[in-house]
């Protein structure tokens, strides 16, 4: 089977588009490559506003890209990092790009992006079966990450990048005396927690991607005479070299100075000492001596991540580095995992059992089990007001690895009305979803509600439930363990099913099997 796939990575600095074609495995052939150096990040203050101008070259890239991935009927998958990520007006964008250039734009965390440039990379290099430590340095943030055999043992990213911290000590065409270390002492003092952690775990090997990183290789490779590389996919770069490029950068004081440089970009010139004082602190505060550089990073882990998506599917469970990431914030938060493990459980069975009245499909019923296994986690912050607080931890929450920003959103809203007010066009949030997913999110609110009810004791006192018609009425009868009683299960799903006979569109009756009579005792 032959299938083709795009990814676009929307970062603070350029737009990369790459289509591919996928056989039967992972392996894919490259079938158009695309770049725009569009400067998402170009205005004043802190990444905190997209200029007009950076929305409209966006857009018109987005537009482009569009066409050439509709040459090869590819299905499109787009991320967007920093400069998205933290934008007042992001949703301007996010908008623009739907309506003109016919793309979702899913904004992605931090860490979340640091474990797609891991998934990519491992399609690059050989060193799976390695403890790497991946160094990735955009134009709005740098991501470190420790794995080992796919797995993620520690990620952070970090306010770091070469357009934000040039626009900070570099803004002046000469380099002002004093700026460079300036610079250096506020990248080492970002650094330390994060050194302190890759330091504990240790790694074998040191890889790095990103634009900033192949320059410096180009850089390298034309110090040391030799031809440029047609890639530079597996290039070792020496801690010696880029240090050395450090002072190359510092000696020529001007940005016009540095376009002349053997190596570089000139369309990066005006950015690139930032970067490369990054890359600098990076390999000297966490020990690389050698960095392996990588050709792939956060675009070729979207197209991974999304063959993934299209072939596993969301089937009748979280896939499973999903799974785990909601099961390990669970355990983390949660003083009683069980509960919410039976409470996701019997709203599982009543999704299922009333989908030909709500319509939903599986990847809808996967972030309505995220979403009612992580109900409680507001009670690690205080039990009043705890779904407000779910919520919170959810939407917050660096553990939620392989969701896009979009699904968490839907998974904290599902969350946040498992109990008191219903989902209304007043709350900010919900208000803000399309029409779609704000069904989504009442359907699984629904559903949880009374899933979590009829574990109303927390002891487990409902084995089964069961739903049928009743003329105009849907029945659940809830099937207890043994001959419990069940009384104030029943009671509070009856209290809380008002909002699932609303999007089931008939009443809904909760119910029990009657309880044979008691035998009577001979005279």
């Amino acid at each position: 089977m032959t299938q083709h796939l795009a990814a676009i990575d929307i970062g603070t600095n350029s737009i990369h588009l790459v289509v591919a074609r996928f056989g039967e495995g992972t392996q894919f052939e490259v079938v158009a490559r695309e770049k725009e150096m569009v400067r998402l990040g170009s205005g004043p203050g802190d990444l905190k506003q997209l200029q007009p101008d950076s929305i409209e070259r966006g857009i018109e890239t987005l537009r482009r890209f569009r066409r050439i991935a509709d040459i090869s009927g590819a299905k499109v998958y787009a991320v967007a990092t920093s400069a998205v990520r933290e934008a007042r007006n992001a949703h301007v964008f996010l908008d623009r790009a739907r309506q003109e250039a016919g793309i979702e734009v899913e904004i992605v965390s931090g860490v979340e992006e640091a474990r797609l440039i891991h998934l990519g990379v491992l399609q690059a290099l050989a060193v799976y079966d390695r403890r790497l430590v991946l160094v990735d340095i955009g134009g709005g943030s740098t991501e470190v990450l420790v794995g080992e055999r796919g797995e993620t043992l520690t990620a952070a990213s970090l306010k770091l990048g070469a357009i934000r911290l040039t626009r900070r000590f570099f803004r002046t065409e000469r380099l002002h005396p004093g700026a460079v270390d300036s610079c250096r002492r506020f990248v080492r003092s970002n650094l330390v927690p994060v050194a302190r952690e890759v330091r504990r775990l240790g790694f074998e090997v040191a890889v790095g991607s990103s634009g900033t990183i192949q320059t410096v290789a180009a850089m390298a490779s034309a110090a040391r005479g030799e031809p440029a590389p047609r890639t530079f996919n597996g290039f070792e770069l020496g801690r010696g070299e880029i240090v050395t490029a450090v002072e190359a950068l510092i000696a020529a004081d001007t940005v016009g100075q540095r376009r002349r440089l053997a190596g570089v970009d000139p369309a990066r010139a005006d950015i690139l000492l930032a970067g490369v004082i990054i890359l600098e602190q990076v390999t000297g505060e966490l020990g690389i001596e050698r960095l392996t550089v990588s050709d792939y990073a956060l675009r070729e882990g979207v197209l991974l991540d999304a063959l993934a998506r299209e072939r596993g599917g969301a089937l009748h469970h979280l896939q499973d580095l999903r799974r785990r990431s909601v099961m390990h914030l669970l355990e983390l938060m949660d003083d009683d995992p069980e509960h919410s493990r039976r409470a996701a459980r019997l709203a599982l069975s009543l999704f299922d059992q009333t989908r030909r009245w709500h319509g939903l499909d599986d990847a809808a019923r996967e972030l309505l089990e995220a979403g009612t296994l992580l109900a409680n986690v507001g009670l690690f912050v205080s039990h009043s007001g705890h779904h407000k607080h779910s919520y919170y931890v959810i939407r917050n929450s660096d553990h939620l690895s392989g969701f896009t920003d979009h699904e968490i959103e839907l998974i904290a809203l599902i969350a946040r009305y498992h109990r008191k007010s219903a989902p209304k066009a007043k709350h900010r949030e919900f208000a803000a979803l399309r029409p779609s997913d704000q069904e989504l999110v009442r359907v699984a609110a629904a559903l949880s509600r009374v899933g979590i009810a009829l574990d109303r004791t927390r002891s487990g006192l409902v084995e089964a439930v069961e739903v049928r018609e009743d003329g105009d009425e849907i029945v659940i009868e809830a099937r207890p363990t043994d001959s419990a009683d069940l009384t104030l299960e029943l009671f509070t799903a009856a209290e809380r099913a008002p909002l699932l006979a609303e999007v089931l569109g008939r009443p809904v009756r909760v119910t029990a099997p009657e309880r044979p009579p008691a035998a009577s005792l001979p005279a």
